[in-house]
């Protein structure tokens, strides 16, 4: 909303008006923009007027129907592509709920007033999970700036305590070498390297706080395991898939058909097979050696490691300790 009626602003008026209140299936008359134009800009003027402003518009690259009504004809986001932003933005665990509501008020105002009444499942879907820290933006730019600088970071990392509260996981401040935001799982990640290690390390975005820029000069990539050749983002996620730090191994593994497609989810189609069975595979990839253990206890039977053997051997060890806690009788006041 402009705070005066300057007749000089009268063609990015007009804008705003085809841009809110009209679209394909809405067209605006002359004497609806006439309208719309007095009331809530408190500007009068004529059908002529009207008439010559849609033509610079047009001159100037906006895309106006005149046929039958004025409308934008291309919008710089279509209506499904905001709606895939929004879900995105609504599904992020990584922000917190009114940073959330502010994103989607900014999306939503992309498109026309008709598009609002489409997204009802934001006002019915339940309260989602979303993070308590009211700095995450800031220090998604802080750390931005660092990348872009080639600069050290300093920070306070946190962990919840049973209050439901972020608090400090110690006093002393951590240094990283900041290097690749990455989200995974729906929250924001950073892949650097701790100044006093020589391998990859990731920390959660969202568990940041009283970040500061350093005036050293971060470590280089090529002084670190892992990234001496540069971060191949793709490849670099199919092998920490739950973002463990280290360098990738070679696995070798049997996995049963009814899950190759959760194979192409978590690895792309970076991994190889190299033999068919009558309910299976054998597959080679490489991936983090403690993300692998998670993953193979996640698919339990569905897949069996073969190499290496010591992961072999910690995934049995573990799956005997757990048969032995379930197998025994569970008796409820012993555990109150």
């Amino acid at each position: 909303m402009y705070a005066t009626a300057n007749k000089k602003m009268l063609n990015m008026l007009i804008l705003d008006i085809l841009k809110e209140h009209s679209d394909e299936n809405h067209p605006l008359t002359q004497q609806q923009i006439l309208r719309i134009l007095k009331r809530d800009y408190g500007m009068e003027c004529d059908r002529r007027s009207v008439k010559n402003n849609l033509e610079y518009l047009q001159e100037f690259g906006y895309e106006i129907s005149m046929e039958k009504g004025y409308y934008l004809m291309e919008r710089e986001f279509e209506d499904s592509e905001l709606r895939f932003l929004i879900d995105a933005v609504l599904f992020s665990k990584g922000i917190s709920g009114a940073q959330a509501k502010d994103l989607i008020e900014k999306l939503k105002k992309q498109s026309s007033k008709y598009f609002e009444p489409k997204l009802t499942h934001i006002s019915y879907l339940p309260e989602l999970h979303k993070v308590d820290n009211k700095q995450l933006m800031y220090v998604i730019g802080v750390i931005e700036d660092a990348i872009e600088n080639e600069k050290k970071i300093s920070f306070i990392y946190n962990d919840y305590d049973t209050d439901f509260k972020l608090r400090p996981r110690r006093e002393k401040r951590y240094i990283m070498n900041p290097y690749q935001l990455i989200i995974n799982n729906g929250r924001y990640y950073l892949l650097g390297n701790y100044d006093n290690y020589d391998n990859v390390a990731h920390c959660r975005v969202d568990r940041i706080t009283d970040i500061v820029i350093s005036d050293e000069a971060r470590k280089p990539m090529k002084c670190v395991k892992g990234l001496q050749k540069g971060i191949n983002l793709p490849k670099h996620m199919a092998e920490h898939m739950y973002l463990f730090g280290g360098e990738g191994s070679r696995i070798l593994m049997k996995a049963k058909k009814s899950i190759f497609n959760d194979l192409v989810d978590w690895f792309g189609t970076d991994f190889s097979v190299l033999s068919e069975e009558k309910d299976g595979y054998t597959v080679s990839l490489c991936c983090s050696e403690d993300a692998m253990f998670l993953w193979a206890m996640q698919y339990n039977t569905n897949v069996e490691i073969i190499e290496p053997i010591s992961l072999r051997e910690k995934i049995g060890e573990r799956a005997r300790e757990m048969a032995e806690k379930y197998d025994s009788q569970w008796r409820p006041h012993e555990h109150i």
